[in-house]
């Protein structure tokens, strides 16, 4: 029986991915795949135990299993989170369609537990998911960031003034950390980023149940 792997270190510097000795620094993804977030970590390594449980809660709607992972998480991370002093915690969000099937967000569901935890506002507004995408798991990484350009814009609200303006709207939080449950080839993560800071956030982290290596 498979049991859930909490990540351990030594952990890629960049993505939080467990590497194999202490005197590497990244792991092969970040190796190979220019990233444009900050940093980021995970509670568990992307295993068969966290696969089933983690699809309990998109597809069961097993939200108690989010008390479980909001709570280790907020004493995993807490000196992270408090090095890091976000302005604010950013669910990655999921597209209207797939909300009203699915009936919530769980990267939102776990980002209210962990704000509520650290004092931290979640902001759900800020970041958009304007297209409906492919399934991610049958694609490789450069495909699954193809699959993500566009799907993510800023609100309108907060975009800037007028079409081609070079200057973000004043405002803009300085420092944000995206929620969200999985992370294997960091697509999702990359494509939120380009945008956050398209926009004028200068720094962007992350935070996810779990992790694992993309192919």
């Amino acid at each position: 029986m498979p049991y859930l792997s909490p990540v351990s270190q030594p952990a890629c510097r960049k993505c939080g991915k467990e590497v194999f000795g202490d005197r590497q620094e990244y792991c092969p993804d970040c190796i190979r795949h220019k990233r444009s977030f900050d940093s980021g970590a995970a509670l568990l390594n992307y295993n068969e135990a966290a696969r089933h449980s983690l699809a309990a809660i998109k597809y069961k709607n097993r939200r108690e299993y989010l008390d479980f992972y909001g709570t280790a998480m907020q004493h995993r991370f807490r000196k992270m989170i408090q090095h890091w002093q976000p302005d604010f915690l950013i669910p990655v969000p999921i597209h209207p369609s797939r909300r009203r099937q699915r009936g919530f967000n769980q990267a939102e569901e776990l980002a209210i537990r962990l704000g509520r935890a650290w004092d931290i506002p979640v902001e759900t507004k800020l970041l958009l998911r304007i297209r409906k995408t492919v399934p991610q798991r049958d694609l490789n990484p450069s495909e699954r960031l193809k699959n993500l350009q566009e799907a993510f814009q800023i609100h309108p609200s907060c975009a800037n003034g007028r079409k081609g303006e070079k200057e973000p709207r004043a405002g803009m939080p300085e420092c944000v950390v995206l929620i969200d449950d999985i992370y294997t080839t960091g697509s999702t993560i990359e494509a939120c980023t380009r945008v956050l800071k398209g926009a004028g956030v200068k720094e962007v982290h992350y935070l996810a149940i779990a992790i694992g290596y993309g192919t």
